[in-house]
């Protein structure tokens, strides 16, 4: 990929649409690594992380999104966290002991799955909206979640190369500004058109200028700076304290008593943290014995 971990948001001069490329590699390689996922996993989770960057980009909030798909199947959660300055990781799980990697989703996920977008604003209400997970997949699940909240036509196409040294993925998204009624034209369809000529092989060896001139030679196009998208994880040895002071001394010394330590593993980054009797005991009866989190 010629850049990658990168989104790039652009605007049409002549018409009332809005329009997002993000290409990532980097960040893709950290979640995959941290598991030996199944190659459809692989897939839904790179189609899941580029369209939670696309989306987190088009909602202009300050603070936490999360995009989970859940299902009865033997794959049943996937999900990605991220926030607006672009900073994502992500998980799958699933029954080992009985899954069968299949290309079909519905086979996978199972009867009744569906798509839950999680917003966590730095100030104000926590929104969460519910879909369920189209057949088509995550591109078609997201399209439905915003003509069900946002009521504006929204087409997204995600891209997925599985190179296991070096896996990339890619997404594009286009939408409908808003405008009054008797303002509406052709404008989106003919956008529409353009993008959708967009292959994987260009969005993955293209550098973003060049893809978008590919795409839209004869329109005026306004391209604004560049945002990194990268890979994060918010896990830390306070968070882990926070957990285990909710919970009762003796219980957590118990557990100590048999295993040593009480681990707790992360499995977003595979950070681990241990914490033995003596850290427990601190934890509940030393100076600073009241956890906070960051």
């Amino acid at each position: 990929m010629a850049q990658s971990d990168t989104l790039y948001r652009y605007i049409f001069e002549d018409y009332q649409v809005r329009a997002e490329l993000v290409q990532l590699n980097e960040t893709l390689q950290t979640i995959l690594s941290q598991r030996d996922y199944p190659p459809a996993i692989r897939t839904i989770l790179a189609e899941l992380l580029a369209a939670t960057s696309l989306l987190t980009a088009t909602l202009k909030f300050e603070g936490d999104i999360t995009v989970q798909l859940q299902g009865t199947g033997t794959l049943h959660y996937v999900a990605i966290n991220g926030n607006n300055q672009q900073q994502m990781r992500g998980v799958a799980r699933w029954d080992e002991t009985s899954y069968q990697d299949s290309d079909v989703l519905s086979e996978l996920v199972g009867d009744n799955a569906r798509l839950v977008i999680t917003i966590a604003p730095a100030n104000g209400e926590r929104y969460q909206g519910i879909v369920a997970l189209a057949e088509e997949g995550v591109a078609a699940s997201i399209e439905n979640y915003f003509a069900q909240s946002e009521q504006l036509p929204t087409h997204l196409w995600l891209f997925f190369q599985d190179d296991k040294k070096s896996p990339c993925c890619a997404g594009l998204l286009i939408q409908q500004l808003p405008v009054k009624a008797h303002e509406l034209s052709n404008d989106y369809q003919h956008i529409y058109e353009l993008t959708r000529t967009a292959t994987a092989q260009e969005i993955f060896t293209l550098p973003a200028e060049q893809m978008l001139y590919r795409l839209y030679h004869q329109e005026k196009v306004r391209l604004f700076d560049p945002q990194p998208v990268e890979f994060a994880c918010t896990c830390s040895k306070e968070r882990c304290q926070a957990a285990l002071f909710s919970m009762h001394e003796d219980e957590l010394l118990s557990i100590c008593e048999e295993q040593g330590a009480i681990a707790m593993h992360c499995e977003f980054c595979g950070s681990e943290y241990r914490f033995d009797k003596n850290a427990i005991t601190e934890l509940f009866h030393g100076a600073a014995n009241q956890p906070k989190t960051h």
